[in-house]
């Protein structure tokens, strides 16, 4: 069995929704909100364990949703700002996954591992995972945990 984490972004590890004008920006086809997002978590603390739980042999992923009304042009837009601010903010880790995908997809449906662990601030895709999810209020304690198991 591949032991296997995966990550959402918005309101779990990038705090999308506490810029600004986020939902009126994203109404209005801007990148803003999702460069601008700041840290959910220390990012330092997140990014040693992660590189320590990928030595232990555990893939790491993330797996986001795009704009609930993107067009294909600003999802394009999207995918590359979301893609930034994962090497801006979690440069020391080589993900071994990661996929910005239509808003409402079932993350289980696109994950490489869906028995994996899930964090995710939305109660829906923790419901809907195949595996074991976590809301966003302790990753880095559970984490943690696994690598010190």
């Amino acid at each position: 069995m591949v032991k296997a984490i995966y990550f959402d972004m918005d309101g779990t590890i990038a705090d999308l929704y506490g810029v600004d004008g986020w939902l009126d920006c994203l109404i209005a086809g801007q990148t803003r909100p999702y460069r601008e997002a700041k840290s959910l978590v220390d990012m330092r603390k997140l990014g040693k364990l992660l590189n320590d739980l990928q030595r232990k042999g555990y893939h790491v992923g993330v797996i986001s949703w795009l704009s609930k009304s993107g067009t294909p042009e600003y999802n394009k837009r999207v995918t590359e700002t979301k893609l930034n601010w994962l090497r801006k903010h979690l440069s020391a880790v080589a993900f071994d996954e990661v996929k910005i995908v239509k808003y409402g997809t079932p993350k289980a449906t696109v994950a490489d591992f869906p028995s994996g662990l899930l964090f995710d601030d939305e109660k829906p895709n923790r419901d809907n995972w195949l595996g074991v999810a976590y809301d966003a209020d302790n990753i880095l304690g559970t984490l943690s945990a696994l690598a010190n198991s």
